[in-house]
C-alpha cells in the first residue's frame, strides 16, 4: 500500500479489525520512510460495475463518489456516519446482486432517494434537488407538496 502522504511502498499494517457492520477490514498502517499513519478499508467487491450514464457514456462505479454525494447532502444534519456507510453498504450490495455488469446512474439515484428517505428528509430533499435537477424554488415547491402528498388544481379556489 502507498502511502498518501510521501508515496512511499514501506508501510506496515499497525492493527486490523472489522468495521461495526462487518463489510469490510480497517487497517491502521503506517508509513516506514515518513512515519505518517493512516486508514485503509478493505471490502468484497463481488463484480466491477459500469454505470451507464444519462448521457449514455460509461464510466467505472465508484463507492467513494456515491459516498461523497451523500455526504454533501446530509451535511450539518444529525446523521450518524455509521448510518451514511450502512446505507452505501445497502445500495452496493443491491447493485451487484443485481448480476448485471452495468448499472443505469439513474437506478443508483432512486436507491440513494429510499434511503435518504428514510433517514433524513432535509437530505432527502437536498439529494433530490440535485438529482432531479431543480431550476426554480417552485421545483422545491411541487417535490414536497408531493412528499406531503398535497395535490395542487392549479384552479386557485380553496
Amino acid at each position: 500500500m502507498r502511502c498518501p502522504f510521501c508515496n512511499s511502498e514501506e508501510t506496515q499494517v499497525k492493527d486490523s479489525r472489522p468495521t461495526e457492520e462487518n463489510t469490510a477490514i480497517r487497517r491502521r498502517r503506517s508509513c516506514a520512510a515518513c512515519g505518517a499513519r493512516f486508514t485503509t478499508f478493505e471490502r468484497v467487491q463481488l463484480r466491477e460495475l459500469t454505470v451507464v450514464k444519462k448521457d449514455g457514456s460509461r464510466s467505472p462505479f465508484e463507492r467513494e463518489k456515491l459516498e461523497r454525494s451523500i455526504t454533501i447532502a446530509t451535511r450539518k444534519r444529525p446523521v450518524d456516519l455509521e448510518q451514511i456507510n450502512q446505507m452505501i453498504s445497502g445500495i452496493v450490495r443491491q447493485l451487484e446482486s443485481r448480476g448485471e455488469q452495468e448499472v443505469n446512474s439513474d437506478t443508483i439515484g432512486e436507491l440513494v432517494m429510499e434511503g435518504l428517505a428514510n433517514i433524513d428528509s432535509v437530505a432527502y430533499v437536498r439529494f433530490a434537488s440535485v438529482y432531479r435537477e431543480f431550476r426554480e424554488a417552485k421545483d422545491f415547491e411541487e417535490f414536497i407538496g408531493e412528499l406531503h402528498g398535497d395535490v395542487t388544481s392549479g384552479s386557485g379556489s380553496h
